[in-house]
């Protein structure tokens, strides 16, 4: 398989600097006529977290959806854009909010493009997926290039995981509670409903306890685009440091023949890869558990843990970590947020939805002695 994944720089989120590197991008591939079909009806999926605003790096810039939107303009689409963020539980109607904080609502609207919720759902093999995309004749997925707890990246692959429907999400994190099932659950999403292009948000990235509010932002520079997203999350590996089979869904998603995850199988256009590798990222707390040779995890399992960890400082008792929770372990009591630990599965959604960046990794003792 010969894949092919363009980088472009772009130092920040002008408008029309974003508009020319996304262009760019496209074009290197082989341009946006050789993905999507002109009058064609086009679903575009952000990588919308959480309502917080453009400069918090948690969700896609809305100047790199604009720049998608007039690009599947030229070409004369029906365009409608839409994500499952993440808002748990009754908070569904919060949708609304991280559409409007995050500029995506402004953005479709002066674009003048359909602005969609994922309410209705289509039921695919092991999950219900968002019934919108029965409607489209193609999907556009633009990943915010961000570290995860639970997947250490969260890239082309993961990003699609917002098109399970609702609440469901939840029921996925706690039938398959280990990174592995996990994996393979976000490659099922893969395999079902591949994207006809990915193009990464990669202006200004997050390392460390991402892909929420733990996360520290960092400055790289550029967009990437592709139709291969095991490919794409390669390349984001090596970005961070890492091999591309680090990662587990571009690992079990190769082994499938789904995409390239070796380097001398993608055709790197544009900017030079070396040119984006700079110092190597600082992954999240749990990252190295996930290198662990899974033989020695298998026996240490129950003494090298990871587990969330409540800053009550900082804790604001939202209770979105409560809605979030799909084991059901967190409560609150006299004022206080607490943890269940024997019942936790450590997927780490509590942080992923912690609003005030008041959850982070505790580790046990073994795992502290073992220098992780």
């Amino acid at each position: 398989m010969n894949s092919k994944v363009s980088i472009v720089k772009c130092k920040d989120y002008t408008p029309a600097l974003v508009q020319e590197a996304a262009a760019k991008a496209i074009d290197l591939i082989g341009g946006i006529s050789n993905f999507i079909r002109p009058q064609s009806r086009v679903l575009v999926k952000p990588n919308l977290l959480m309502a917080k605003p453009p400069e918090s790096g948690i969700d896609t810039h809305p100047e790199v959806l604009r720049a998608v939107i007039k690009i599947l303009k030229k070409i004369n689409c029906s365009i409608s854009v839409g994500d499952g963020p993440s808002v748990w539980g009754n908070q569904v109607k919060n949708v609304e909010e991280v559409y409007r904080r995050s500029g995506t609502e402004r953005v479709c609207q002066e674009e003048q493009v359909s602005l969609v919720k994922f309410e209705l759902r289509s039921w695919r093999k092991k999950f219900p997926l968002a019934a919108v995309l029965d409607e489209c004749d193609y999907l556009i997925s633009i990943p915010k290039f961000k570290t995860h707890d639970f997947t250490i990246l969260t890239g082309a692959v993961k990003n699609l995981f917002g098109l399970v429907s609702g609440t469901y999400k939840t029921e996925l994190h706690k039938k398959y509670s280990d990174p592995d099932s996990f994996a393979n659950i976000l490659v099922d999403i893969y395999e079902e409903v591949p994207p006809a292009l990915s193009i990464v948000d990669a202006i200004v990235a997050m390392e460390g306890d991402g892909p929420a509010t733990g996360g520290k932002l960092r400055n790289t520079g550029f967009l990437l685009a592709g139709s291969d997203a095991v490919a794409l999350d390669s390349i984001l590996a090596l970005v961070m440091g890492l091999a591309p089979r680090d990662i587990l869904s571009t690992k079990i998603a190769s082994r499938r023949g789904l995409g390239a995850a070796d380097i001398n199988s993608i055709q790197v256009l544009g900017d030079k890869l070396e040119q984006a590798i700079g110092e190597p990222f600082k992954l999240p707390g749990t990252s190295l558990a996930a290198r662990i040779p899974r033989p020695v995890m298998a026996l240490a399992k129950k003494l090298i843990r990871f587990y969330p960890k409540v800053s009550h400082r900082k804790c604001t008792l939202c209770q979105a970590c409560l809605d979030a929770c799909p084991a059901k372990v967190i409560s609150i009591k006299s004022k206080r947020i607490l943890i269940d630990y024997s019942g936790c599965i450590s997927c780490f959604c509590c942080q992923e939805a912690c609003p005030a960046s008041a959850i982070r990794v505790k580790k046990s003792v073994l795992a502290k002695l073992a220098g992780l």
